[in-house]
Parts: structure tokens; sequence; C-alpha cells
């Protein structure tokens, strides 16, 4: 995105690629790849846990934010489906 910033504030001037991809739509493909992951390993449906699936999204959240700052990010649940 380019920015003007005047008196305090800012206009966006121009912005170009895919706006959705840095914001929920990133961490809902974040959550389905590894949620599809843990399916494949264990043969266990995290769907079927309300609890499961929050703490997974937070993980991939955290993992999103971090990615931001660096160029790997690591995502370790501990009991992510009892």
């Amino acid at each position: 995105s380019l920015l003007s910033i005047e008196d305090g504030g800012f206009i966006v001037m121009a912005t170009a690629g895919d706006p959705r991809l840095g914001g929920e739509e990133f961490d809902n493909q974040l959550v389905n790849y590894f949620r599809q992951e843990f399916e494949k390993r264990h043969r266990k449906d995290l769907t079927t846990s309300h609890r499961s699936m929050q703490r997974l999204r937070s993980a991939c959240e955290r993992a999103k934010r971090t990615l931001s700052s660096s160029n790997q990010a690591h995502i370790e649940i501990d009991s992510l489906f009892d």
C-alpha cells in the first residue's frame, strides 16, 4: 500500500495484490491445512471439538503474527485433542 501522511492523518493512495490474504482468510487457510494434517496423521476429526478448533485457530493466529516479522514460525499445541 502507498500512503500519504499529512497533518497527523493518512490517505491511502494505492494498493496492490489481494487484500484478503493477510487477514482472516490466511488464518482460515492455516487452520484448514493443520486440521487436515492432524486428521491424516491421527485419524481424528478436530471439528468435533470446539475447544480443539479454538486452540488451533489461536495458534495459527500467533504464527501469522510471527511470520509478519520472521521467515518461519512453529506451531506446537499440547493436548490439542483429548
